[in-house]
């Protein structure tokens, strides 16, 4: 059997990998770029490793994990704190929010009034929110709103108004105020490989026994042949696995899916280490333009005296977040709906998803090969059932 993998990303390359491990396919993998990897790929600057993002390993599949962790090996992170900047505050304060913060709040007594307001009717008016505006206020009340939520997702969505974000069950982050040490991610697996090179290893590993075919962009499927074609060639393939954009296989036929870019700003600082021992990145939740930075040495553990930081600037630059818009994803599905069931759709763009990461991505590739192993090709699978722990 032939199969047909466009892109070369985490999940392209996982799925490649695991075909060819727990099968005797032919696979071959198409990529526009010249090399494997896309945002996952370590890159170099002033010889200080980083990726686009932090781009930990973050998890809560034991399986995908352990997969993983035989191929590149993981450090874990079991310290790993979140803080947000909170510029009224002039404070850090735990992010998501944490109810142990209020208390060292200036205006904790209001605070407090207002969660005990909304305590009230909270499970009715979360579940009769319409946006991620009413959903917050519902959570939480209008201060927290205000200091964390409002000016970060309005700047992160570049939006006017968080009432015109309409869905919001994306988040990774969990409850709307947690308890406890943890901030976030409380009973995921956080990790990093060891290698000075972060995941770069990986790509080779998982295309070794793939036909791997570089700087090869894919214009469009030829649906009636079921072939993959570029700007070369057409290849006719029994499946077809998609990680790009669904918009960009069916050449935009119903319109162009929206996707938001990031500007990532290096700066070298000429001290060892410019962050606390624990926090790997810092959000920002005020009217500055970025969005976090990271400080990749303590993902990397990368050895200098200087230290690399990255600051996130949303911006149109680039597809890499789908937008999370009933318009858009109504969209996204149209496209879905005309995938025939021979071809799969994973992976962050592919599933159109913004909360398809790392972890969701190989766990997608895992589903995939069980179906191919069972002959019952249900594709496309563009939003596959990832159970958790």
């Amino acid at each position: 059997m032939k199969i047909g993998i466009i892109g070369g990303g985490i999940a392209g390359c996982a799925v490649a990998h695991l075909i060819a491990r727990d099968t005797n396919h032919d696979v071959t993998i198409f990529e526009a770029s010249p090399r494997l990897g896309a945002g996952n790929r370590t890159e170099w600057w002033a010889g200080h490793p980083y990726t686009f993002g932090p781009r930990h390993f973050l998890t809560q599949f034991t399986d995908v994990f352990e997969y993983f962790n035989k191929l590149v090996p993981l450090r874990l992170h079991s310290s790993h704190e979140f803080k947000t900047f909170v510029e009224r505050d002039d404070a850090f304060y735990n992010y998501p929010i944490n109810i142990q913060d209020i208390d060292r709040m200036p205006d904790k007594e209001k605070i407090n009034a207002e969660l005990k307001s909304a305590s009230q009717n909270k499970e009715k008016n979360v579940k009769s929110a319409t946006n991620l505006k009413e959903y917050w206020l519902a959570s939480v009340g209008q201060t927290l709103f205000s200091k964390f939520i409002d000016d970060y997702n309005k700047k992160m969505w570049l939006v006017n108004d968080c009432s015109e974000i309409d869905t919001f069950s994306w988040s990774p982050k969990g409850a709307a105020i947690k308890d406890g040490e943890r901030a976030a991610w409380s009973e995921a697996i956080s990790a990093y490989p060891y290698a000075r090179d972060g995941y770069n290893a990986y790509f080779a590993i998982a295309s070794a026994d793939a036909k791997v075919r570089c700087s090869t962009p894919v214009s469009h499927i030829d649906f009636e042949n079921k072939a993959i074609v570029t700007e070369t060639d057409s290849t006719r393939f029994d499946i077809v696995i998609n990680t790009l954009s669904p918009d960009i296989i069916f050449q935009n036929c119903y319109g162009r899916l929206r996707f938001l870019g990031r500007d990532l700003l290096k700066v070298v600082l000429p001290v060892e280490q410019c962050l606390p021992d624990d926090i790997y990145f810092l959000y920002y939740a005020n009217s500055e333009p970025f969005t976090r930075i990271v400080e990749y040495k303590k993902f990397t553990h990368h050895v200098s005296p200087n230290t690399l930081i990255g600051l996130e600037i949303p911006s149109e630059n680039g597809r890499f977040y789908p937008m999370p818009f009933k318009a858009d994803i109504a969209l996204s599905n149209r496209y879905f709906d005309e995938m025939p069931d021979w071809m799969y759709s994973i992976g962050r763009m592919g599933s159109y998803r913004y909360d398809v990461d790392i972890d969701d991505s190989i766990k997608q590739a895992m589903l995939i090969v069980r179906d191919i192993k069972s002959a019952s090709y249900s594709g496309p699978v563009p939003a596959l059932d990832l159970p958790r722990l």
